[in-house]
Protein backbone atom coordinates (compact mmCIF):
# COMPACT_ATOMS: atom_id res chain seq x y z
CA UNK A 1 0.00 0.00 0.00
CA UNK A 2 2.97 2.47 1.05
CA UNK A 3 4.58 1.29 -2.28
CA UNK A 4 1.80 2.15 -4.52
CA UNK A 5 1.25 5.57 -2.66
CA UNK A 6 4.86 6.19 -3.11
CA UNK A 7 4.47 5.46 -6.92
CA UNK A 8 0.90 7.80 -6.84
CA UNK A 9 3.05 10.56 -5.56
CA UNK A 10 6.23 10.28 -7.89
CA UNK A 11 3.96 10.06 -10.96
CA UNK A 12 3.17 13.90 -10.29
CA UNK A 13 -0.79 12.48 -10.43
CA UNK A 14 -1.31 14.38 -7.03
CA UNK A 15 -0.27 17.75 -8.27
CA UNK A 16 -1.88 17.53 -11.54
CA UNK A 17 -5.18 17.38 -9.41
CA UNK A 18 -4.20 19.95 -6.82
CA UNK A 19 -3.86 22.51 -10.11
CA UNK A 20 -6.74 21.29 -11.16
CA UNK A 21 -8.75 22.11 -8.15
CA UNK A 22 -7.43 25.49 -7.75
CA UNK A 23 -8.46 26.02 -11.22
CA UNK A 24 -12.22 24.68 -10.82
CA UNK A 25 -12.23 26.86 -7.58
CA UNK A 26 -11.12 29.71 -9.12
CA UNK A 27 -13.27 29.63 -12.12
CA UNK A 28 -16.01 29.36 -9.55
CA UNK A 29 -15.05 32.35 -7.68
CA UNK A 30 -14.90 34.35 -11.21
CA UNK A 31 -18.43 32.76 -12.02
CA UNK A 32 -19.49 33.81 -8.37
CA UNK A 33 -18.38 36.87 -8.66
CA UNK A 34 -19.65 38.20 -11.83
CA UNK A 35 -23.38 36.43 -10.55
CA UNK A 36 -23.26 38.75 -8.03
CA UNK A 37 -22.63 41.71 -9.62
CA UNK A 38 -24.45 40.98 -12.53
CA UNK A 39 -27.58 40.06 -10.44
CA UNK A 40 -27.40 43.45 -8.41
CA UNK A 41 -27.16 45.09 -11.61
CA UNK A 42 -29.20 44.11 -14.09
CA UNK A 43 -31.97 43.78 -11.46
CA UNK A 44 -31.70 47.97 -11.43
CA UNK A 45 -33.66 47.84 -14.90
CA UNK A 46 -36.92 46.13 -13.90
CA UNK A 47 -39.86 47.93 -13.25
CA UNK A 48 -40.89 47.31 -9.39
CA UNK A 49 -44.26 47.44 -8.60
CA UNK A 50 -44.75 50.41 -6.49
CA UNK A 51 -45.97 49.69 -3.36
CA UNK A 52 -48.87 51.87 -1.30
CA UNK A 53 -48.60 51.77 2.38
CA UNK A 54 -50.17 53.45 5.36
CA UNK A 55 -47.40 55.01 7.51
CA UNK A 56 -47.49 55.07 11.23
CA UNK A 57 -44.90 57.32 12.60
CA UNK A 58 -43.92 57.71 16.44
CA UNK A 59 -46.69 60.22 17.11
CA UNK A 60 -49.01 57.79 15.66
CA UNK A 61 -49.94 60.06 13.04
CA UNK A 62 -51.12 58.45 9.53
CA UNK A 63 -49.75 58.83 6.28
CA UNK A 64 -49.78 57.32 3.00
CA UNK A 65 -46.11 56.34 1.52
CA UNK A 66 -46.22 54.92 -2.35
CA UNK A 67 -42.81 53.64 -3.67
CA UNK A 68 -40.54 50.60 -4.77
CA UNK A 69 -39.33 48.38 -1.67
CA UNK A 70 -35.49 48.13 -2.53
CA UNK A 71 -34.21 46.19 0.57
CA UNK A 72 -35.72 44.33 3.43
CA UNK A 73 -33.17 43.36 6.39
CA UNK A 74 -32.98 43.06 10.41
CA UNK A 75 -32.31 44.98 12.53
CA UNK A 76 -31.86 44.98 16.98
CA UNK A 77 -33.94 46.94 19.21
CA UNK A 78 -30.80 48.65 19.87
CA UNK A 79 -30.22 50.17 16.53
CA UNK A 80 -33.72 51.65 16.82
CA UNK A 81 -33.55 53.13 19.48
CA UNK A 82 -30.25 55.00 19.04
CA UNK A 83 -32.04 56.51 15.86
CA UNK A 84 -34.21 58.15 18.54
CA UNK A 85 -37.37 55.57 17.78
CA UNK A 86 -39.04 53.82 20.69
CA UNK A 87 -39.38 49.96 20.83
CA UNK A 88 -41.93 47.85 22.59
CA UNK A 89 -40.26 46.14 25.63
CA UNK A 90 -39.27 42.39 25.01
CA UNK A 91 -38.88 42.52 21.04
CA UNK A 92 -34.74 42.61 20.54
CA UNK A 93 -34.82 41.78 16.35
CA UNK A 94 -37.17 44.03 14.39
CA UNK A 95 -37.39 43.60 10.41
CA UNK A 96 -36.72 47.09 7.81
CA UNK A 97 -37.54 47.96 4.51
CA UNK A 98 -35.61 50.34 2.05
CA UNK A 99 -38.39 52.10 0.22
CA UNK A 100 -37.62 54.08 -2.76
CA UNK A 101 -40.46 57.09 -2.32
CA UNK A 102 -38.67 59.54 -5.41
CA UNK A 103 -40.08 63.16 -4.70
CA UNK A 104 -36.65 64.20 -4.04
CA UNK A 105 -37.89 67.76 -4.82
CA UNK A 106 -40.85 67.43 -2.27
CA UNK A 107 -38.74 65.03 0.71
CA UNK A 108 -35.51 65.70 0.06
CA UNK A 109 -34.29 62.24 -0.04
CA UNK A 110 -35.56 59.46 -2.64
CA UNK A 111 -35.39 56.98 0.22
CA UNK A 112 -36.70 55.91 3.40
CA UNK A 113 -35.88 53.01 5.75
CA UNK A 114 -39.41 52.00 7.81
CA UNK A 115 -40.19 49.55 9.90
CA UNK A 116 -42.49 46.96 9.50
CA UNK A 117 -44.44 46.90 12.35
CA UNK A 118 -45.20 51.00 10.76
CA UNK A 119 -46.73 49.21 7.99
CA UNK A 120 -50.12 48.85 6.75
CA UNK A 121 -52.65 48.29 4.19
CA UNK A 122 -50.75 47.20 1.52
CA UNK A 123 -51.55 47.80 -1.66
CA UNK A 124 -51.11 48.08 -4.91
CA UNK A 125 -52.73 50.65 -7.12
CA UNK A 126 -52.88 50.16 -10.87
CA UNK A 127 -52.98 53.49 -11.57
CA UNK A 128 -49.71 54.80 -9.53
CA UNK A 129 -47.07 56.64 -11.87
CA UNK A 130 -43.76 56.23 -11.95
CA UNK A 131 -41.87 59.24 -13.49
CA UNK A 132 -38.19 59.24 -14.99
CA UNK A 133 -36.86 62.78 -14.80
CA UNK A 134 -34.22 64.44 -16.31
CA UNK A 135 -33.58 66.12 -12.65
CA UNK A 136 -35.12 65.31 -9.22
CA UNK A 137 -35.02 61.55 -10.15
CA UNK A 138 -37.82 59.24 -10.16
CA UNK A 139 -41.51 60.85 -9.11
CA UNK A 140 -43.95 58.28 -8.36
CA UNK A 141 -47.68 59.66 -7.66
CA UNK A 142 -50.90 60.07 -9.46
CA UNK A 143 -52.17 61.87 -12.50
CA UNK A 144 -54.67 64.28 -12.33
CA UNK A 145 -54.92 66.24 -14.96
CA UNK A 146 -52.53 68.05 -17.73
CA UNK A 147 -52.37 71.75 -18.55
CA UNK A 148 -51.46 73.78 -21.84
CA UNK A 149 -50.11 77.01 -21.27
CA UNK A 150 -51.20 76.99 -17.89
CA UNK A 151 -54.83 76.12 -18.67
CA UNK A 152 -56.26 72.68 -17.80
CA UNK A 153 -56.82 70.89 -21.13
CA UNK A 154 -57.64 67.10 -19.38
CA UNK A 155 -58.94 66.04 -15.85
CA UNK A 156 -59.51 63.12 -14.22
CA UNK A 157 -62.58 63.38 -14.45
CA UNK A 158 -62.29 61.91 -17.89
CA UNK A 159 -62.17 57.65 -18.10
CA UNK A 160 -58.91 57.05 -17.47
CA UNK A 161 -57.91 55.51 -20.99
CA UNK A 162 -58.56 58.89 -22.24
CA UNK A 163 -56.24 60.60 -19.84
CA UNK A 164 -53.35 58.20 -20.07
CA UNK A 165 -53.66 58.44 -23.97
CA UNK A 166 -53.40 62.37 -23.95
CA UNK A 167 -50.74 61.76 -21.43
CA UNK A 168 -49.10 59.51 -23.87
CA UNK A 169 -49.00 61.45 -26.75
CA UNK A 170 -47.71 65.21 -24.92
CA UNK A 171 -44.87 62.89 -23.83
CA UNK A 172 -44.12 61.01 -27.12
CA UNK A 173 -44.17 64.82 -28.26
CA UNK A 174 -41.89 66.79 -25.80
CA UNK A 175 -39.76 63.78 -26.36
CA UNK A 176 -39.64 64.43 -30.09
CA UNK A 177 -38.45 67.99 -29.74
CA UNK A 178 -36.25 67.19 -27.31
CA UNK A 179 -34.34 64.87 -29.64
CA UNK A 180 -34.21 67.85 -32.06
CA UNK A 181 -33.31 69.95 -29.47
CA UNK A 182 -30.05 68.13 -28.69
CA UNK A 183 -29.14 67.15 -32.27
CA UNK A 184 -28.87 71.09 -32.76
CA UNK A 185 -27.23 71.65 -29.87
CA UNK A 186 -25.00 69.43 -29.63
CA UNK A 187 -24.70 68.76 -33.75
CA UNK A 188 -25.08 71.85 -35.94
CA UNK A 189 -25.07 74.40 -33.56
CA UNK A 190 -21.93 72.77 -31.55
CA UNK A 191 -20.02 72.77 -35.38
CA UNK A 192 -20.64 76.21 -35.82
CA UNK A 193 -19.64 77.38 -32.81
CA UNK A 194 -16.22 74.96 -33.28
CA UNK A 195 -15.82 77.23 -36.30
CA UNK A 196 -15.96 80.50 -35.04
CA UNK A 197 -13.69 79.38 -32.52
CA UNK A 198 -11.33 78.25 -35.21
CA UNK A 199 -11.54 81.58 -37.08
CA UNK A 200 -10.77 83.38 -33.79
CA UNK A 201 -7.82 81.46 -33.30
CA UNK A 202 -6.82 81.94 -36.92
CA UNK A 203 -7.18 86.10 -36.31
CA UNK A 204 -5.06 86.01 -33.06
CA UNK A 205 -2.47 84.13 -35.24
CA UNK A 206 -2.37 87.15 -37.67
CA UNK A 207 -2.17 89.04 -35.17
CA UNK A 208 0.79 87.40 -33.41
CA UNK A 209 2.92 86.80 -36.54
CA UNK A 210 2.42 90.17 -37.88
CA UNK A 211 0.38 89.42 -40.59
CA UNK A 212 -3.12 91.04 -39.65
CA UNK A 213 -3.26 92.76 -42.99
CA UNK A 214 -6.79 94.65 -43.98
CA UNK A 215 -6.86 91.85 -47.03
CA UNK A 216 -6.62 89.06 -44.45
CA UNK A 217 -8.50 90.24 -42.06
CA UNK A 218 -11.17 90.98 -44.19
CA UNK A 219 -11.13 87.35 -45.39
CA UNK A 220 -11.54 86.09 -41.84
CA UNK A 221 -14.57 88.35 -41.40
CA UNK A 222 -15.76 87.13 -44.48
CA UNK A 223 -15.91 84.03 -43.27
CA UNK A 224 -17.06 85.20 -39.54
CA UNK A 225 -19.94 86.89 -41.03
CA UNK A 226 -21.54 84.09 -42.81
CA UNK A 227 -21.24 81.61 -39.60
CA UNK A 228 -22.82 84.72 -37.58
CA UNK A 229 -25.75 84.41 -39.55
CA UNK A 230 -25.99 80.73 -39.62
CA UNK A 231 -25.78 80.69 -36.27
CA UNK A 232 -28.74 83.61 -35.59
CA UNK A 233 -30.77 80.87 -37.90
CA UNK A 234 -30.28 77.97 -36.11
CA UNK A 235 -30.61 79.85 -32.36
CA UNK A 236 -33.99 81.15 -34.09
CA UNK A 237 -34.95 77.54 -34.57
CA UNK A 238 -33.82 76.48 -31.55
CA UNK A 239 -36.14 79.38 -29.81
CA UNK A 240 -39.39 78.07 -31.96
CA UNK A 241 -38.56 74.30 -30.46
CA UNK A 242 -38.20 75.55 -26.99
CA UNK A 243 -41.57 77.45 -27.33
CA UNK A 244 -43.73 74.62 -27.27
CA UNK A 245 -41.52 72.31 -25.69
CA UNK A 246 -41.84 74.20 -21.96
CA UNK A 247 -45.84 74.58 -22.92
CA UNK A 248 -47.38 71.26 -21.65
CA UNK A 249 -47.63 70.41 -18.03
CA UNK A 250 -48.94 67.36 -15.79
CA UNK A 251 -50.37 67.77 -12.64
CA UNK A 252 -49.51 65.10 -10.09
CA UNK A 253 -50.60 64.43 -6.77
CA UNK A 254 -48.98 62.41 -4.20
CA UNK A 255 -50.02 59.51 -2.09
CA UNK A 256 -50.04 61.41 1.31
CA UNK A 257 -52.16 64.34 -0.78
CA UNK A 258 -48.89 67.21 -2.42
CA UNK A 259 -50.01 68.53 -5.38
CA UNK A 260 -47.29 68.95 -8.28
CA UNK A 261 -47.04 70.21 -11.67
CA UNK A 262 -44.11 68.46 -14.05
CA UNK A 263 -43.25 69.73 -17.55
CA UNK A 264 -43.32 67.58 -19.74
CA UNK A 265 -40.09 68.46 -20.81
CA UNK A 266 -38.91 67.39 -17.70
CA UNK A 267 -40.20 64.05 -18.11
CA UNK A 268 -37.75 60.54 -19.81
CA UNK A 269 -40.28 57.75 -19.45
CA UNK A 270 -43.29 57.24 -17.75
CA UNK A 271 -45.45 54.20 -16.95
CA UNK A 272 -47.66 52.93 -14.75
CA UNK A 273 -45.91 49.75 -13.58
CA UNK A 274 -48.69 47.80 -11.91
CA UNK A 275 -50.28 47.43 -14.89
CA UNK A 276 -47.79 46.04 -16.87
CA UNK A 277 -48.03 42.58 -18.85
CA UNK A 278 -44.97 40.51 -18.51
CA UNK A 279 -44.05 41.01 -22.04
CA UNK A 280 -44.27 45.24 -21.34
CA UNK A 281 -42.02 44.62 -18.64
CA UNK A 282 -39.38 42.61 -20.72
CA UNK A 283 -39.89 46.10 -23.63
CA UNK A 284 -39.58 48.32 -21.28
CA UNK A 285 -36.31 46.05 -19.12
CA UNK A 286 -34.86 46.17 -22.71
CA UNK A 287 -34.98 50.12 -23.65
CA UNK A 288 -34.04 50.46 -20.25
CA UNK A 289 -30.95 48.22 -21.07
CA UNK A 290 -30.29 49.63 -24.65
CA UNK A 291 -30.77 53.49 -22.83
CA UNK A 292 -27.49 51.97 -20.39
CA UNK A 293 -25.06 51.61 -23.15
CA UNK A 294 -26.09 54.21 -25.57
CA UNK A 295 -26.99 57.37 -23.41
CA UNK A 296 -25.31 60.14 -21.63
CA UNK A 297 -25.10 60.50 -17.84
CA UNK A 298 -27.41 62.45 -16.35
CA UNK A 299 -28.13 63.30 -12.50
CA UNK A 300 -24.39 63.27 -11.34
CA UNK A 301 -24.22 59.83 -12.75
CA UNK A 302 -26.87 57.97 -11.01
CA UNK A 303 -29.26 57.85 -13.79
CA UNK A 304 -29.40 57.79 -17.44
CA UNK A 305 -26.16 55.91 -19.33
CA UNK A 306 -22.48 55.45 -19.70
CA UNK A 307 -21.83 55.57 -23.58
CA UNK A 308 -19.07 58.30 -23.43
CA UNK A 309 -17.80 56.45 -20.72
CA UNK A 310 -17.73 53.03 -22.68
CA UNK A 311 -16.40 54.67 -25.66
CA UNK A 312 -13.32 56.70 -24.05
CA UNK A 313 -12.40 53.20 -22.60
CA UNK A 314 -12.15 51.91 -26.12
CA UNK A 315 -10.69 54.46 -28.18
CA UNK A 316 -8.03 55.09 -25.15
CA UNK A 317 -7.15 51.26 -25.26
CA UNK A 318 -6.98 51.28 -29.21
CA UNK A 319 -4.66 54.19 -29.09
CA UNK A 320 -2.59 52.97 -26.06
CA UNK A 321 -2.32 49.34 -28.07
CA UNK A 322 -1.46 51.19 -31.25
CA UNK A 323 1.33 53.27 -29.18
CA UNK A 324 2.75 50.55 -27.28
CA UNK A 325 2.87 47.56 -29.71
CA UNK A 326 5.74 49.07 -32.32
CA UNK A 327 7.99 50.07 -29.76
CA UNK A 328 7.53 46.84 -27.22
CA UNK A 329 8.33 45.05 -30.56
CA UNK A 330 11.07 46.94 -31.88
CA UNK A 331 12.77 46.82 -28.03
CA UNK A 332 12.26 43.42 -27.71
CA UNK A 333 13.47 42.77 -31.30
CA UNK A 334 16.83 44.71 -30.21
CA UNK A 335 17.49 43.21 -27.20
CA UNK A 336 17.34 39.52 -28.04
CA UNK A 337 18.50 40.02 -32.71
CA UNK A 338 20.81 43.10 -32.10
CA UNK A 339 22.38 43.78 -28.88
CA UNK A 340 24.99 42.03 -27.51
CA UNK A 341 24.44 39.53 -24.59
CA UNK A 342 26.48 41.57 -22.03
CA UNK A 343 25.94 43.33 -18.57
CA UNK A 344 24.61 46.48 -20.03
CA UNK A 345 21.53 43.84 -21.53
CA UNK A 346 21.17 41.84 -18.97
CA UNK A 347 20.81 45.42 -16.34
CA UNK A 348 18.45 46.62 -19.22
CA UNK A 349 16.03 43.57 -18.51
CA UNK A 350 16.08 43.55 -15.37
CA UNK A 351 14.92 47.11 -15.44
CA UNK A 352 12.28 46.29 -17.61
CA UNK A 353 11.10 43.23 -15.52
CA UNK A 354 11.33 45.89 -12.30
CA UNK A 355 9.39 48.60 -14.18
CA UNK A 356 6.27 45.86 -14.59
CA UNK A 357 5.88 46.26 -11.16
CA UNK A 358 6.12 49.84 -10.37
CA UNK A 359 2.87 51.06 -9.06
CA UNK A 360 0.56 52.17 -11.39
CA UNK A 361 0.04 55.86 -9.82
CA UNK A 362 3.61 56.63 -10.36
CA UNK A 363 3.14 56.58 -14.04
CA UNK A 364 0.33 58.95 -13.69
CA UNK A 365 2.71 61.09 -11.70
CA UNK A 366 5.63 60.95 -14.42
CA UNK A 367 3.14 61.50 -17.24
CA UNK A 368 1.36 64.49 -15.92
CA UNK A 369 5.09 66.40 -14.88
CA UNK A 370 6.49 64.90 -18.17
CA UNK A 371 4.08 64.37 -20.72
CA UNK A 372 1.63 67.11 -19.50
CA UNK A 373 3.50 69.92 -18.07
CA UNK A 374 6.66 69.48 -20.33
CA UNK A 375 6.00 68.33 -23.88
CA UNK A 376 2.34 69.63 -23.70
CA UNK A 377 3.53 72.67 -22.60
CA UNK A 378 6.17 73.19 -24.94
CA UNK A 379 3.44 71.82 -27.89
CA UNK A 380 1.41 74.85 -26.89
CA UNK A 381 4.29 77.46 -26.92
CA UNK A 382 5.81 76.33 -30.21
CA UNK A 383 2.33 75.60 -32.48
CA UNK A 384 -0.58 76.80 -30.41
CA UNK A 385 0.09 80.27 -28.78
CA UNK A 386 -2.60 82.17 -30.10
CA UNK A 387 -4.99 79.78 -28.08
CA UNK A 388 -3.10 80.91 -24.75
CA UNK A 389 -3.46 81.35 -21.96
CA UNK A 390 -5.79 78.62 -22.41
CA UNK A 391 -3.88 75.47 -23.04
CA UNK A 392 -4.50 73.23 -25.57
CA UNK A 393 -1.81 70.16 -25.13
CA UNK A 394 -0.58 71.24 -22.23
CA UNK A 395 -3.28 69.98 -20.06
CA UNK A 396 -4.52 66.19 -19.35
CA UNK A 397 -6.13 64.92 -22.47
CA UNK A 398 -6.58 61.67 -24.47
CA UNK A 399 -3.35 61.44 -25.88
CA UNK A 400 -1.24 62.04 -22.98
CA UNK A 401 -3.43 58.73 -21.31
CA UNK A 402 -2.91 56.46 -24.04
CA UNK A 403 0.77 57.44 -23.78
CA UNK A 404 1.34 57.07 -19.70
CA UNK A 405 -0.78 53.84 -20.41
CA UNK A 406 1.55 52.78 -23.05
CA UNK A 407 4.62 53.30 -20.83
CA UNK A 408 3.08 51.13 -18.02
CA UNK A 409 2.00 48.51 -20.19
CA UNK A 410 5.18 48.52 -22.26
CA UNK A 411 7.11 45.84 -19.81
CA UNK A 412 4.94 43.33 -20.29
CA UNK A 413 4.91 43.42 -24.01
CA UNK A 414 8.66 43.36 -24.42
CA UNK A 415 9.02 40.78 -21.84
CA UNK A 416 6.12 38.71 -24.32
CA UNK A 417 7.66 39.28 -27.45
CA UNK A 418 11.36 38.03 -26.26
CA UNK A 419 9.74 35.07 -24.97
CA UNK A 420 8.28 34.86 -28.68
CA UNK A 421 11.71 35.39 -30.22
CA UNK A 422 13.36 33.40 -28.32
CA UNK A 423 11.47 30.04 -28.85
CA UNK A 424 12.59 30.28 -32.76
CA UNK A 425 14.80 28.00 -33.76
CA UNK A 426 17.96 29.07 -34.81
CA UNK A 427 17.92 26.85 -37.58
CA UNK A 428 15.55 28.66 -38.87
CA UNK A 429 17.01 31.72 -39.41
CA UNK A 430 19.87 30.48 -40.74
CA UNK A 431 17.88 29.04 -43.34
CA UNK A 432 16.90 31.98 -44.41
CA UNK A 433 20.37 33.49 -44.39
CA UNK A 434 21.82 30.56 -46.31
CA UNK A 435 19.10 31.35 -48.93
CA UNK A 436 20.63 34.82 -49.35
CA UNK A 437 18.08 36.60 -46.91
CA UNK A 438 19.74 39.87 -44.85
CA UNK A 439 19.41 39.59 -41.16
CA UNK A 440 16.46 42.47 -41.47
CA UNK A 441 14.74 40.37 -44.52
CA UNK A 442 14.98 37.12 -42.39
CA UNK A 443 13.89 39.68 -39.06
CA UNK A 444 10.67 40.98 -41.19
CA UNK A 445 9.83 38.25 -43.02
CA UNK A 446 10.21 34.93 -41.06
CA UNK A 447 10.60 35.73 -37.58
CA UNK A 448 8.60 38.29 -36.64
CA UNK A 449 5.71 36.74 -38.37
CA UNK A 450 6.29 33.31 -36.62
CA UNK A 451 6.61 34.98 -33.15
CA UNK A 452 3.62 37.43 -34.13
CA UNK A 453 0.68 35.05 -31.78
CA UNK A 454 3.69 35.88 -28.44
CA UNK A 455 3.19 39.53 -29.21
CA UNK A 456 -0.78 39.52 -29.43
CA UNK A 457 -0.03 37.94 -26.08
CA UNK A 458 1.59 40.34 -25.07
CA UNK A 459 -1.30 42.89 -26.79
CA UNK A 460 -3.68 41.11 -24.25
CA UNK A 461 -2.23 41.74 -21.18
CA UNK A 462 -1.51 45.12 -21.81
CA UNK A 463 -5.17 45.70 -22.90
CA UNK A 464 -6.22 43.51 -19.88
CA UNK A 465 -4.28 45.70 -17.29
CA UNK A 466 -4.94 49.39 -19.21
CA UNK A 467 -8.42 48.70 -19.57
CA UNK A 468 -8.71 48.30 -15.45
CA UNK A 469 -6.36 51.18 -15.12
CA UNK A 470 -7.84 54.31 -12.94
CA UNK A 471 -5.08 55.74 -10.52
CA UNK A 472 -3.24 57.25 -13.38
CA UNK A 473 -6.02 58.38 -15.31
CA UNK A 474 -6.87 60.31 -12.83
CA UNK A 475 -3.77 62.47 -13.13
CA UNK A 476 -3.48 62.84 -16.98
CA UNK A 477 -6.68 62.63 -18.89
CA UNK A 478 -10.19 60.92 -17.40
CA UNK A 479 -13.00 63.20 -16.05
CA UNK A 480 -16.59 62.97 -14.37
CA UNK A 481 -18.49 63.98 -17.14
CA UNK A 482 -17.12 65.04 -21.14
CA UNK A 483 -19.14 67.63 -22.26
CA UNK A 484 -17.68 66.06 -25.79
CA UNK A 485 -16.72 63.41 -27.36
CA UNK A 486 -12.75 62.94 -28.37
CA UNK A 487 -14.09 61.74 -31.79
CA UNK A 488 -16.69 63.82 -33.97
CA UNK A 489 -17.30 64.93 -37.44
CA UNK A 490 -15.48 68.20 -36.72
CA UNK A 491 -11.81 68.29 -38.34
CA UNK A 492 -9.29 66.95 -37.33
CA UNK A 493 -12.48 64.49 -36.41
CA UNK A 494 -10.07 62.88 -33.88
CA UNK A 495 -9.28 65.45 -31.19
CA UNK A 496 -6.28 63.71 -28.69
CA UNK A 497 -6.02 67.24 -26.68
CA UNK A 498 -9.66 66.31 -24.92
CA UNK A 499 -10.62 65.08 -21.49
CA UNK A 500 -12.73 61.68 -21.63
CA UNK A 501 -14.97 59.33 -19.67
CA UNK A 502 -13.46 55.77 -18.68
CA UNK A 503 -15.70 53.21 -17.02
CA UNK A 504 -13.00 52.60 -14.19
CA UNK A 505 -13.11 55.89 -13.16
CA UNK A 506 -16.45 56.26 -13.74
CA UNK A 507 -17.66 53.30 -11.17
CA UNK A 508 -15.15 55.23 -8.61
CA UNK A 509 -16.84 58.86 -8.88
CA UNK A 510 -20.68 56.75 -8.68
CA UNK A 511 -19.77 54.19 -5.80
CA UNK A 512 -17.53 56.79 -3.72
CA UNK A 513 -18.26 60.02 -4.90
CA UNK A 514 -22.29 60.27 -5.30
CA UNK A 515 -24.39 62.80 -3.43
CA UNK A 516 -27.28 60.05 -3.72
CA UNK A 517 -25.79 56.75 -1.95
CA UNK A 518 -28.99 54.37 -2.54
CA UNK A 519 -29.43 55.39 -5.80
CA UNK A 520 -25.48 54.74 -7.09
CA UNK A 521 -25.09 51.02 -5.77
CA UNK A 522 -27.04 49.26 -8.36
CA UNK A 523 -25.51 51.68 -10.84
CA UNK A 524 -22.00 50.94 -9.42
CA UNK A 525 -22.68 47.14 -10.34
CA UNK A 526 -24.10 47.55 -13.47
CA UNK A 527 -21.24 50.04 -14.73
CA UNK A 528 -18.35 47.36 -13.27
CA UNK A 529 -20.42 44.59 -15.10
CA UNK A 530 -20.00 47.17 -18.43
CA UNK A 531 -16.60 46.94 -17.48
CA UNK A 532 -15.69 43.38 -17.53
CA UNK A 533 -17.54 42.89 -20.62
CA UNK A 534 -15.68 45.49 -22.58
CA UNK A 535 -12.41 44.11 -21.23
CA UNK A 536 -13.93 40.42 -22.48
CA UNK A 537 -14.29 41.37 -25.82
CA UNK A 538 -11.42 43.72 -26.09
CA UNK A 539 -9.07 40.50 -25.32
CA UNK A 540 -11.24 38.02 -27.22
CA UNK A 541 -10.82 39.93 -30.53
CA UNK A 542 -7.12 40.28 -30.08
CA UNK A 543 -7.27 36.44 -28.94
CA UNK A 544 -8.81 35.63 -31.77
CA UNK A 545 -5.76 37.54 -34.08
CA UNK A 546 -3.59 35.74 -32.11
CA UNK A 547 -4.84 32.34 -33.03
CA UNK A 548 -5.44 33.04 -36.59
CA UNK A 549 -1.69 34.41 -37.26
CA UNK A 550 -0.83 31.08 -34.59
CA UNK A 551 -3.12 28.87 -37.87
CA UNK A 552 -1.09 30.88 -39.97
CA UNK A 553 2.86 30.29 -39.16
CA UNK A 554 1.88 27.10 -37.86
CA UNK A 555 3.94 25.09 -40.60
CA UNK A 556 6.74 27.19 -40.33
CA UNK A 557 6.82 26.72 -36.88
CA UNK A 558 7.32 22.84 -37.39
Amino acid sequence: MQVSLKKWVASGSPWVWLNAGAVAISVVLVLGLLGVIASRGLVHFWPSSLQEYQFADSHGSQMAVLGERVQREQVTAEQIRNAGLEVPEGVQILDRQLIKVGNRDMYGSDFRWVLERQLSDLNYPENAVAIERREWGNFYGYIVGVKEEGQVVAQQSETDNQLWSEVLDRTERATSIYKNIQRLESGTIGAVNYALEKLRLAERSLVLDGLDTPQNLAELQAEKVILEAEYARLETELMALYTPFKRDALMMVTADGQHKEINFSDIVRLYQPNSLSLWQKMQHYGMKLVEFVSDDPREANTEGGIFPAIFGTVLMVMIMSLIVTPFGVIAAVYLREYASQGFITRTIRIAVNNLAGVPSIVYGVFGLGFFVYFIGGNLDQLFYAPALPSPTFGTPGLLWASLTLALLTLPVVIVATEEGLSRIPRSVREGSLALGATKFETLMRVVIPMASPAMMTGVILAVARAAGEVAPLMLVGVVKLAPNLPLDMNAPFLHLERKFMHLGFHIYDVGFQSPNVEAARPLVYATALMLVVVIAVLNLTAIAIRNRLREKYRALDM
